[in-house]
């Protein structure tokens, strides 16, 4: 079901989809969500739709920070679980020990008596089956598909009074506008029938119902009429967002509205105006840039997008910098070029005036060996430990830290567990601001030049820092060619050439060895850049440059601590 590239790529779920298939004269509806907690916006509110859930945990690598954050919601919502351990033919398979892991999970997220009594099967989708045991023998996945059938409830649905759906999803379509995707809670529905849409803020918007569409396979099927319990898409509805109700007539109540997560975090995205702008993309102009984040907020709920007072800057706000990455991701393989700014948090004013920020609350699943470091990094967040929870060699850690905090802790996490460590993070609340928190140590090596990057340059230059680039890229003024092993900017001049002479020693200039570059991918990159320095996202580079190319116009720009304030 994770059709986009970059699911493939990144081997994560970003946007929850719907499929449906047919068995024994049932028609089961399935709905894949997100784990990752950027796109937790994606798991809130499909909740609604569902009735159980397919708890899949991988037999090698048991249950994860995320597996905790999606189980949580859907025990909340009351759903039925049937856990699914996956990949059971793997070498290092460990299904049983993998079971008594989940049980614990079940327990600590204060799970109902009902709920613990799970069903388990175990499964390879790989090989294509699935069994209720271990040692049964099977070669098909219809174990799976009885076991739904048997414990998953049928939808809670009345066919009797009038209709109503809750919208859980959004999807576009260039010919029918807005598609809202939900489930039928009471009545039926046909097309061309008149219907009326109850927004979040009370009014209702009257319309007709264009056309309807369920499910097969992951083909989208237009049919001429559904009934309680269907989970379908209905056009009709430009202004419908998630969370509304759609009914038959004005007079109905409106089903309870769930609202979801605000945006925590803001980036700039910005018009490439360096030297070297419109060599790789052929969308490069402000209204591109515009129209394709237009389009991107018609389904994309969690983001909010707007203009700014300069017409070549528009402010992108989300629920975390990956979020946002995988958009610019996006845009830059359909040939859009974008300069990205580093993420800012969105603060809020209280009643009283009082500055307040986002908190998260952050779970993390690290080895013991490198909890010291862990925690040392936390508390120079601003990270307040909530629980912690040691099982065998591992420890389970949950805080409260503001989002400014978790902003470059992912790859703090990496280096310090060696790889070994998970997290996933919520939003939880505003809370106070907690003061300043130190971001990167490191400058900057900035280019004065523009030209190619000359290995006999490098060579010299790399002995302040880091290298970014290779020898033969191009390179303009104001560019970040390296990182300093000191706190502040160093100008660099990395085009600079042998000077050739008549009499030359055999051995001067040659055997020139540069350590390999710091290669950033797109997020790293945006967690990396400072509050003066921007990523140019082009279809074939990532260069990262300072806001003000001219060396004289940053010494004149004083660097200050600006705070964003929207109104609560």
């Amino acid at each position: 079901m994770d059709s986009m590239d970059l699911e493939r790529e990144k081997g994560i779920t970003i946007r929850a989809k719907n499929a449906a298939f047919k068995y024994k004269n049932y028609h089961i509806n399935i709905v894949d969500t997100p784990g990752h907690a950027d796109f937790g916006g994606e798991v809130e509110r499909i909740m609604n739709m569902i009735d159980g859930v397919l708890l899949v945990v991988d037999s090698v690598d048991g249950p994860q920070a995320q597996t905790r954050f999606v189980l949580r919601k859907a025990l909340e919502a009351g759903a039925k679980p049937i856990v699914v351990i996956n990949k059971i033919d793997r070498d290092n398979a460990t299904p049983h020990k993998v079971l008594d892991a989940i049980f614990d999970l079940f327990v600590s997220l204060h799970a109902t008596d009902e709920q613990l009594d799970f069903p388990v099967i175990y499964a390879s989708a790989k090989g294509g089956y699935a069994k209720e045991q271990l040692e049964h023998a099977s070669g098909t996945m219809e174990p799976l598909f009885d076991s739904i059938i048997k414990h998953i409830p049928p939808p809670r649905a009345q066919a009797s009074t009038g209709f109503k759906l809750l919208v859980a999803n959004l999807d576009y379509s260039d010919y029918l506008g807005r598609i809202a995707l939900g489930k039928i809670v009471a009545g039926k529905i046909k097309a061309g029938d008149p219907a009326v849409c109850i927004h979040g803020d009370g009014r209702k918007e009257p319309s007709k119902v264009t056309a309807i569409y369920h499910f097969e396979g992951m083909k989208r099927i237009e049919i001429a009429e559904a009934h309680a319990g269907d989970i379908i898409g209905l056009t009709g509805f430009e202004e419908v967002f998630i969370g509304e109700t759609i009914t038959d007539s004005i007079e109905r109540e409106p089903l309870p509205f769930v609202p979801i997560d605000p945006p925590t975090i803001q980036m700039q995205f910005a018009v490439n105006d360096g030297p070297l702008a419109g060599n790789d993309g052929k969308l490069v102009t402000a209204r591109h840039i515009w129209e394709r984040l237009v389009k991107e907020v018609r389904t994309n709920v969690a983001l909010r997008i707007a203009q700014t007072d300069a017409p070549n800057i528009f402010n992108v706000s989300g629920r975390g910098e990956m979020q946002i990455a995988i958009l610019v991701e996006q845009m830059r393989r359909e040939g859009y070029e974008v300069l990205v700014s580093r993420p800012e948090v969105i603060y809020r004013k209280d009643a009283d005036g009082n500055l307040l920020e986002p908190i998260e609350k952050l779970y993390l699943e690290i080895p013991k060996s490198a909890m010291g470091d862990v925690l040392e990094n936390l508390a120079g967040r601003k990270g307040e430990i909530t629980n912690m929870n040691h099982h065998g060699e591992e420890v389970s850690i949950e805080a409260l830290i503001p989002t400014r905090g978790l902003i470059g802790f992912e790859t703090d996490l990496v280096n310090q567990t060696r790889g070994l460590g998970v997290m996933s993070h919520l939003f939880h609340e505003y809370g106070p601001d907690r003061g300043e928190i130190a971001a990167r140590k490191n400058g900057s090596l900035v280019s004065m030049e523009s030209g190619e990057a000359m290995a006999y340059a490098l060579n010299m230059i790399q002995e302040r820092g880091r290298l970014m680039v290779l020898p033969g890229d191009a390179i303009y003024e104001g560019m970040i060619v390296g990182e300093n092993a000191r706190e502040n900017d160093i100008p660099v001049n990395p085009c600079k050439a042998k000077k050739l002479t008549n009499m030359r020693s055999q051995g001067d200039g040659k055997g020139i060895q540069l350590n390999p570059p710091l290669k950033l991918s797109l997020e790293r990159a945006l967690e990396y850049i400072g509050p003066d320095e921007y990523v140019e996202a082009t279809p074939k580079n990532l260069r990262l440059r300072k806001k003000l190319l001219d060396e004289n116009q940053r010494k004149r720009a004083a660097q200050n601590r600006t705070i964003k304030v929207v109104a609560a």
